[in-house]
């Protein structure tokens, strides 16, 4: 089919590569297997456990290493290799010197100031050695033993790096303090020759001078147990991905892929839209009652009782189920006199919420600051890496991000105490701290997100930060401090009245004492509730029906997705960001008008076959919630030292090879039917359909590959182009990107190119004059800041 030219959506960062897709391959031993592996306690190729010393290497096999040297551009003879350009790299400015190495460039900017000239700060840009992206590269007949390679374009990376650490006094390897950095320190340490056994390991937690000085004059061994645990999950998942892919593309449609914590997200996804396809609709009335008192008093009262039994069920007045009853109901009150039966007023107290972690930082950033969560854990990478602030220079402003812990260092919670005691008068501060402990199988190593330094309030860093790196720093800061602050306290009031046969009921709250309210939002669900008398009559104002229909379960959010998973213990903190991109890019599923996540046609049908395969009862029920759940607590019994990875792959592998040799069997699954649009080509006269590509949802002819004849999907929503439309009559038109996000954008692109994610009104900021965005229910400028709740008729 031709290729179409799209709009581009807004630019994005770039997300770091998702699980990639395997090409169909027969049933082969890997490279690797091209001799007998020894047993565990010996050196297998890629194996943590594996010894290394000084001046060796892990063995590797002479396949293996020819398709490294091909990685790295060395010349190879025989089993030997030569690396051709390793004297470029003459690592001399690290003689004398101790050579960091880091993740990021930015962390290594940052580093440098910190530890001064005595230092050489490298960066590995993230991971230096990895599974081949062409082929599974799992000796599965050989212990599991993976086949590392050279990421494609780390040649001179390594070659640097290993230059450097010949000339350097000592090598500190300072990856991010998890699973994953873990790993990498260990490659690193294996490519360079430091012994396992050696304190290399140095690992921040914040990157602040105290922090980084206190960490790198007590550093550690790398952790075998954590990269152990992060071994058997990438295996697991490369044994999951390259395995089921071949399978869908057999069954349903090439080019389709699989993951181990993907497809419960998909299947959570898909199985609550199947819920709301059964769902039906239940017919219920609201009868409203408004009544006042002489003194001014008035009450708003919806009708709950009748002949002294409730009406209400879950919270709603599903027992008025027709118009006549609420009727009859209406006229009982109309005739009688409305009394006061009782009036209940009780005080409570709202304890404040504790500070971040990975997963509700990503829930609150979508709820209050719409980042989605790969954006959001973007924002705060920066953050934790470092901004340069005015007479401080780089500065990590927020701890480590990716962290299931809510624990927090007691010099930091003392901080925040004296912060809250400068601010505040003493009702404000707790006499004892407030201690939070996570629930679940929390790893308690790192702390909870929380500023680095709390006398660096938002509004005192606000120029050197960009939009969202003050929004979400703001939000950290904000729950921190409000996580050590007193107890809001709240009146909650209760109206209860009769007239007749009828009871009616109003409900408020109120603020006594703001407590951590003064920092924090606090969402009171109702309205002060002024005080009525028992027996105290009340004026009758207005009464009146309405119909309702009860409402079928909401999709899931990106954030009430995440909370999911968690809540089931699927995925860990440094995954949560990654599965909803992932799903986007596979085409499984898409953000509807409401910003809410939709299976497409082709999820369903992904689901529907794993669902029948892998669900309960299999061996190996990948799209059950519960058996990852045990998989993630078992990765975590690893890093205990309470399970051999090994042990758990081979378990894993034992149930999932018959069933996936089960599923090889099964008939080919039909691809579900292109939605017929009603209109028919312009060029052929045949009908066009909407289809779904790489970039989305389109019209195309259905006399492909004759017929080429395709245009993308405009809506119009009826606002003119703030850049072209006064002149060139542009308009805004709705638009999806390749990943199933809604934007906006002129219908004269190319011509024109404006873009924004939030939908433009038509309206001028009353500030600057440039166009205002809808963004939930407030309009903002997107230039100078502005906003404005947005009035909504009616209400």
């Amino acid at each position: 089919m031709a290729a179409r030219k799209t709009a581009p959506a807004p630019a994005e960062p770039k997300a770091k590569t998702a699980e990639p897709k395997a090409k169909p391959e027969k049933k082969t031993k890997t490279a690797a297997a091209a001799k007998k592996a020894p047993r565990e306690a010996e050196t297998v190729p890629g194996t943590p456990r594996a010894k290394s010393t000084a001046g060796t290497r892990t063995a590797k096999t002479p396949a293996a290493k020819k398709t490294e040297a091909k990685k790295t551009g060395a010349k190879t003879t025989g089993t030997k290799t030569t690396e051709s350009r390793s004297a470029r790299f003459s690592g001399a400015s690290a003689a004398g010197k101790t050579l960091v190495i880091v993740e990021s460039p930015s962390k290594a900017k940052t580093l440098s100031k910190i530890l001064g000239p005595g230092y050489v700060i490298k960066s590995s840009v993230g991971h230096i050695r990895d599974l081949p992206r062409s082929r599974m590269a799992i000796d599965i007949e050989h212990d599991f033993a993976p086949e590392y390679i050279l990421v494609k374009g780390k040649a001179d990376i390594k070659n640097e790096l290993t230059a450097l650490s010949q000339r350097a006094n000592g090598v500190l390897l300072a990856s991010d303090p998890d699973r994953e950095g873990e790993a990498i320190a260990w490659h690193l340490a294996d490519l360079l020759g430091v012994p396992l056994d050696r304190e290399c390991r140095v690992r921040f937690y914040e990157i602040t001078a105290h922090a980084v000085r206190e960490a790198v004059a007590h550093p550690t061994a790398i952790d075998l147990r954590k990269v152990d645990a992060q071994q058997a999950r990438r295996i697991l998942d490369r044994l999951v991905g390259y395995t089921l892919s071949p399978l869908l593309w057999n069954k349903i449609r090439y080019g389709l892929s699989a993951g181990r914590v993907q497809s419960v997200a998909l299947d959570l996804i898909c199985e609550r839209e199947r819920e709301i396809g059964r769902f039906v609709p239940e017919e219920y009335w609201n009868v409203t009652v408004k009544a006042d008192t002489p003194d001014g008093r008035a009450y708003e009262m919806k009708v709950d009782r009748f002949d002294g039994k409730s009406l209400w069920k879950n919270s709603l007045p599903l027992l008025i189920k027709d118009g006549a009853f609420a009727e009859s109901l209406l006229e009982e009150i109309r005739a009688n006199p409305i009394v006061v039966s009782e009036f209940r007023l009780r005080e409570s107290r709202r304890k404040p919420q504790p500070p971040f972690k990975t997963s509700s930082m990503q829930q609150e950033a979508a709820r209050r600051l719409s980042l989605s969560p790969r954006r959001a854990m973007r924002v705060a990478q920066d953050l934790y890496e470092g901004i340069d602030l005015p007479g401080r220079g780089l500065t990590g402003m927020i701890t480590y991000m990716r962290t299931d812990s809510l624990r927090i260092a007691a010099e930091a919670t003392e901080a925040c105490r004296a912060h809250i005691a400068s601010r505040f008068d003493s009702r404000y501060l707790p006499p004892q701290p407030n201690l939070y402990t996570a629930t679940g199988r929390a790893q308690d190593a790192h702390e909870a997100v929380r500023p680095t330094d709390v006398s660096l309030t938002p509004e005192s860093v606000k120029a050197a930060l960009t939009p969202e790196q003050f929004k979400l720093y703001d939000m950290i800061w904000r729950r921190f401090v409000a996580s050590q602050m007193t107890d809001a306290v709240v009146a909650n009031s209760t109206l209860l009245a009769d007239a007749g046969r009828a009871g009616m009921r109003q409900l408020g709250e109120s603020l006594l004492f703001e407590g951590w309210s003064a920092v924090w939002p606090l969402d009171l669900k109702g309205d002060r509730l002024e005080p009525a008398r028992e027996g105290e009559p009340l004026t009758f104002v207005s009464a009146e029906k309405e119909q309702k229909f009860t409402r079928p379960p909401a999709r899931y959010s990106e954030a009430t997705l995440i909370k999911t998973l968690e809540e089931d213990g699927v995925g860990r903190p440094s995954t949560y960001a990654t599965i909803v991109d992932t799903l986007y890019d596979r085409g499984y599923a898409e953000k509807n008008d409401d910003r809410r996540l939709q299976p497409t046609a082709l999820g369903m049908t992904v689901d529907e076959f794993l669902k029948k395969h892998f669900d309960r009862g299999s061996l190996a029920s990948i799209v059950d919630a519960e058996f990852t759940a045990r998989m993630e607590q078992e990765l975590d019994e690893i890093e205990e030292d309470k399970r051999r990875w090994l042990d758990v792959v081979k378990t894993f592998w034992k149930d999932f090879s018959p069933t996936v040799e089960t599923a090889r069997d099964a008939e080919r699954v039909p691809l579900p039917e292109p939605e017929p649009i009603g209109e028919d080509c312009p060029q052929c006269g045949k009908p066009l359909v909407k289809k779904r590509g790489r970039f989305g949802e389109f019209i195309a002819c259905t006399g492909y590959p004759e017929c080429r004849y395709t245009r993308a999907i405009l809506a119009a929503i009826g606002v003119k182009c703030p850049k072209c439309g006064e002149k060139e009559g542009g308009e805004i038109v709705k638009r999806r990107s390749k990943k199933g996000k809604t934007f906006f954008g002129c219908s004269r692109y190319p011509d024109c190119d404006y873009v924004a994610w939030n939908q433009p009104t038509g309206e001028k900021c009353p500030e600057c004059g440039a166009g205002l965005q809808k963004k939930g229910k407030t309009l903002a400028c997107p230039e100078c800041g502005y906003k404005a709740r947005e009035e909504v008729s009616g209400a």
